[in-house]
């Protein structure tokens, strides 16, 4: 049930908005200062919202703040949806469609800000909360399905979640498909709801809530690897000395910059802030493995 629901919550927040986002084969270019109201992005996402405040609320009650999902946890939520909504909602939705700079600092926003504050927010959880609890049995029933657990076991694996989330981001920035992504609505939203599913279970393999990414050092490889082969993929991109994806070379020289400059751009938004985002996940990680130890000592002289 559990990766059928984040599968389910990011398809919805995605699909809508490249359907509105995708450009089309006519000439006419919309307002990039414009929102993206779509119904369904913003249905979507105000459930998501309502249903995590409800389950907070009602956890909080049985259990007093703070407890079972802290402050700290509701806040990074909170965070998520916000960066999540900037993406997807703000203006920076229609500059996409003229900008790959600004199509590459949307995927950025969804997968090294959007996706890894929601993990830590423990959705989830918060999620089955809010239902009633004749509901929360059967869902917890049908979550003991073997096959559901066998899927959730194996695409959460931090090899598995590392490997998929390296394979949409290679495999997507392969021009002849960012091409064909561009020119089909369907493969749009296949391309966004990759990046963004992918993303959201390599950072649940890294930073969730299940206890084998909270013991495993390995965690830090995992980061590492994805910040060398994304600073890779976004220094190929800057250093290009023509244009990978000729639908941005069409609409060149928007906002004074040229389809080169704007996929310098877009590039160094890949390999600046990225290889930063995973340098301060990796530092987040290896202060919660020697947290233990640096409590032993402390301990032992009281």
């Amino acid at each position: 049930m559990a990766p059928v629901a984040l599968f389910a919550v990011a398809l919805g927040l995605v699909a809508p908005e490249v359907l509105a986002h995708a450009p089309e084969t006519a000439p006419a270019a919309p307002s990039p200062w414009r929102w993206n109201f779509e119904p369904w992005v913003v249905a979507m996402a105000a459930v998501a919202l309502l249903l995590y405040a409800v389950g907070v609320a009602r956890l909080w009650q049985q259990a007093g703040r703070g407890r079972g999902i802290s402050e700290a946890q509701s806040a990074s939520f909170v965070g998520g949806w916000l960066a999540a909504m900037a993406a997807l909602v703000s203006p920076l939705d229609a500059l996409g469609a003229q900008l790959f700079s600004a199509h590459m600092l949307q995927h950025e926003l969804l997968m090294l800000l959007a996706a890894p504050l929601l993990v830590l927010g423990r959705p989830l959880a918060a999620w089955t909360w809010a239902l009633r609890p004749s509901l929360r049995r059967r869902v917890a029933s049908v979550i003991r399905w073997r096959w559901l657990e066998f899927a959730w076991d194996l695409f959460t694996r931090p090899v598995s979640a590392w490997a998929l989330h390296a394979i949409a981001l290679w495999a997507w920035h392969i021009p002849p498909f960012f091409e064909a992504a561009l020119h089909s609505e369907g493969l749009h939203i296949f391309q966004h709801a990759s990046f963004f599913v992918t993303a959201l279970l390599f950072w649940w393999a890294v930073l969730g809530s299940d206890a084998r990414s909270k013991t495993s050092a390995f965690a830090m490889v995992y980061l590492f690897t994805t910040m060398m082969h994304t600073s890779a993929l976004g220094a190929l991109l800057t250093l290009a000395p023509t244009v990978w994806y000729p639908q941005y070379a069409a609409s060149g020289g928007a906002f004074g910059l040229d389809p080169v400059e704007d996929q310098e751009l877009g590039g160094l938004l890949m390999w600046v802030p990225g290889a930063f985002a995973y340098v301060a996940a990796a530092l987040a990680v290896m202060a919660r493995l020697l947290a233990p130890t640096l409590r032993r000592p402390q301990a032992k002289g009281q």
